[in-house]
């Protein structure tokens, strides 16, 4: 394949292919290794209660372990794709989630399930190089639309995989890990046959390595645009992540759903993210911009995580559950999506790897962030869940995307300066 064809065909006289078989390709790849993320939401949870006798608090740890890993090897992952190419680093992820997951689902102690979700954090952050090659394969003015393929494939991955993963735990607690493990294999087998490399020949050596991640993510906010994206996006994640943590536990008490019945709430989360990011986010982007477009996504998420401890089987019943959370699927599509794009936009062509990883190393000490203090804000003095604790839970969250809201207008006032002086 030339290099004109995975660059969409970009010529000075031929405007842009949008859906280039490239494109195409590392979207069927992430849908499938999101489905296998997406598995294990509502499924998680319960499995580690009912199989190890895990508390709240475990859990919450349990989870944050695997974005701590990814913390640590996301940007590093990046950096190995500006040096040796996109594809064989997604082959290794892959790979290794295949692994992971096995282990997961074979385990008999609480230290090697923790050891099969820390090696999945390793091997896992996959999602920064998957976005430098949609940055390598599109043109500036389509890398909005570029990013909200990987959102959609994050939707998609929460349509399928949650529901997924509630109907197999029903055969089996072990089933849905099993059936990840499979899936990764499969999709790393696909992978590998029809998925060209995206960077030109003599470009993979031009990167470098530099500081250590922490390091890096450190020095991204001396950077006033970028720092403030960076900023963003963190707290974005953050919040998300309590969210999501909190969730299956708040519906386990409040409205007595098992796996299976959040399975189904999550898939319908995904349809609203795929909606939005698979579709209209990029056309807001191109009417509005991605900087309005972030504030607007901010202010949402946090009007939805305040309304959620409101909600009861006696008041408003699942009906307003599900409105709730479609408000906080089109709030975090718009501004996740917004946020990465700007980030790829404001990054050289031969970095888009490092910054895309500084950002999706953010993110994951986000998850970690998110998981760890929603185990506290959610136990009562007795490990268990109440409304209290249910409000200063989810209010929290608000609070938290108040703030990225707030960071979001201070960096739309940056970029309208950066604009006027050149």
């Amino acid at each position: 394949m030339s290099q004109e064809e995975i660059s969409g065909g970009i010529t000075e006289n031929k405007p842009e292919k949008f859906f280039t078989k490239p494109l195409i390709v590392i979207f069927i790849t992430m849908f499938i290794d999101l489905i296998g993320f997406g598995v294990a939401i509502p499924v998680l949870p319960d499995y580690a209660k009912s199989q190890f006798g895990a508390s709240p608090f475990t859990i919450g740890w349990l989870i944050a372990m695997y974005s701590i890993m990814q913390f640590v090897s996301t940007p590093f992952l990046g950096q190995l794709s500006d040096k040796y190419g996109r594809r064989p680093i997604l082959l290794v992820s892959l790979l290794g989630t295949s692994v992971a997951a096995l282990i997961t689902g074979l385990a008999t102690t609480l230290p090697l399930l923790f050891f099969g979700r820390i090696f999945d954090g390793i091997t896992g952050g996959n999602i920064s190089t998957a976005q430098a090659y949609i940055a390598d394969v599109t043109s500036k003015e389509n890398r909005a639309k570029g990013m909200g393929l990987i959102g959609a494939a994050f939707g998609l991955g929460f349509v399928f995989g949650p529901a997924i993963g509630g109907i197999l735990s029903k055969v089996s607690p072990h089933a849905p890990f099993f059936f990840v493990s499979a899936l990764a294999f499969a999709n790393a087998t696909l992978l590998y046959f029809i998925l060209p490399e995206s960077i030109k020949k003599g470009a993979v050596v031009t990167a470098e390595f530099r500081k250590h991640r922490l390091a890096e993510l450190m020095d991204s906010l001396k950077n006033a645009q970028f720092g403030t994206l960076t900023a963003i996006y963190f707290f974005l994640v953050t919040a998300f992540s309590i969210m999501n943590f909190a969730f299956v536990l708040y519906t386990k008490e409040r409205f007595a759903y098992a796996p299976e019945q959040n399975g189904y709430i999550f898939a319908f989360i995904g349809v609203i993210a795929v909606i939005f990011q698979g579709g209209l986010v990029g056309r807001l982007a191109d009417r509005f911009g991605e900087n309005l477009l972030t504030v607007t996504g901010c202010l949402v998420m946090a009007a939805g995580l305040f309304s959620l401890p409101f909600i009861f089987p006696q008041a408003g019943g699942l009906g307003a559950l599900l409105v709730v959370m479609a408000v906080m699927a089109m709030g975090n599509s718009m501004a996740s999506t917004a946020v990465t794009s700007l980030v790829s936009k404001n990054s050289h062509d031969h970095e888009q790897g490092k910054s895309l990883g500084v950002l999706q190393s953010g993110a994951s000490l986000a998850r970690a962030i998110g998981p760890a203090l929603g185990g506290v804000l959610l136990d009562n003095a007795i490990n268990q869940v109440d409304d209290f604790t249910v409000k200063r839970t989810f209010w929290t969250a608000s609070a938290v995307m108040l703030v990225a809201m707030l960071i979001a207008f201070f960096s739309r006032r940056l970029h309208r300066e950066k604009s006027i002086d050149e």
